[in-house]
């Protein structure tokens, strides 16, 4: 339990670790004893005016961040974690220059922490963007097509995974629930050109663009920040993306090739046509779904981090 002693000479107060909005960042005041878990995205060894070495943090939760400083025994406890580990600190709230930081008596790697806690999350409401998912998923009547999806939307461990991954690191719906809803955007958007041009295949189109992003399931790990697992440093969530629609289908029996290969041309497609064979966009569902992906990323994105 984190403990939070105030100026005033009241009683400490006993509160959740970091996460619980009695123990944030952001109501820490000089004087304060600090006593949980935080994340730590700022992790330096440097050397005071005086020769010896100090170790330098910053901690942060959802309510801020707030600098840290460790003088003593700073070698010994820069060995008990790693920039981007989600740690067990107390020590007390000082101003310095006008600005809070703490004075750590300790910090070590809190091993059974949730990064859940500590990451950005979705503003929307997660069980009404599974209402759209499901919604959207009824729009495809192929009869294939359906099996695939239901072969994702079906999985209760996939459905959890997908409302809890972030879509990008630092970019558009970079947060806790932001894939699930950039995917209800996406195949919102679908739907709506295949009303506007009906030549569309909407069975296709929906259902790629329900399944474009499913790599990143893969691509991505949840710590004191979200950071690039080694499938996603390496392969990246098209290529994973590739590679999940494939092994779904494979479990269906008899899937046809050809709307497997549609659907994956258009997932393969959906950042531009370098990850296609022949650089080539060679359907109009491929397309489509390179632009409206892009729409709603970069209009997500001007949103959120304004326009250059």
């Amino acid at each position: 339990m984190a403990t939070v002693e105030q100026n005033s000479g009241e009683p400490a107060q006993e509160a959740e670790p970091a996460a619980s909005p009695t123990a944030t960042i952001a109501q820490l005041r000089a004087g304060s004893e600090i006593e949980g878990v935080f994340a730590c995205t700022r992790k330096d060894r440097l050397t005071a005016r005086s020769g010896s070495p100090y170790l330098a943090v910053e901690l942060r939760d959802r309510s801020g961040a707030i600098q840290a400083r460790a003088f003593r025994e700073a070698d010994f406890l820069a060995g008990q974690f790693e920039r981007g580990d989600l740690v067990s600190v107390s020590g007390l709230v000082e101003r310095f220059r006008e600005e809070l930081q703490v004075d750590l008596r300790s910090i070590r790697r809190a091993e059974a922490a949730d990064p859940a806690a500590f990451l950005p999350r979705a503003y929307r409401d997660l069980d009404e963007l599974d209402g759209f998912i499901e919604h959207l998923a009824r729009e495809v009547y192929d009869a294939d097509l359906r099996a695939l999806l239901g072969a994702f939307l079906g999985d209760d461990e996939f459905r959890a995974e997908l409302r809890r991954a972030p879509c990008t690191r630092s970019g558009h719906h970079a947060y806790l629930g932001g894939l699930l809803e950039h995917t209800v955007a996406v195949a919102t958007l679908a739907l709506e050109a295949c009303v506007l041009h009906p030549r569309l295949n909407s069975d296709v189109l929906i259902s790629a663009a329900l399944l474009h992003d499913v790599g990143k399931l893969r691509e991505f790990e949840l710590g004191a920040e979200i950071s690039l697992s080694e499938a996603g440093s390496l392969v990246g969530h098209v290529a994973l993306g590739q590679q999940m629609i494939v092994e779904r289908a494979s479990r269906l029996d008899g899937f046809p090739d050809d709307k497997l290969h549609a659907v994956l041309h258009c997932v393969l497609a959906h950042h531009g046509a370098d990850g296609l064979p022949g650089r080539r966009v060679r359907t109009a569902e491929a397309l489509a779904l390179q632009r409206l992906n892009a729409l709603d990323a970069s209009v997500k994105g001007a949103l959120e981090h304004g326009l250059d």
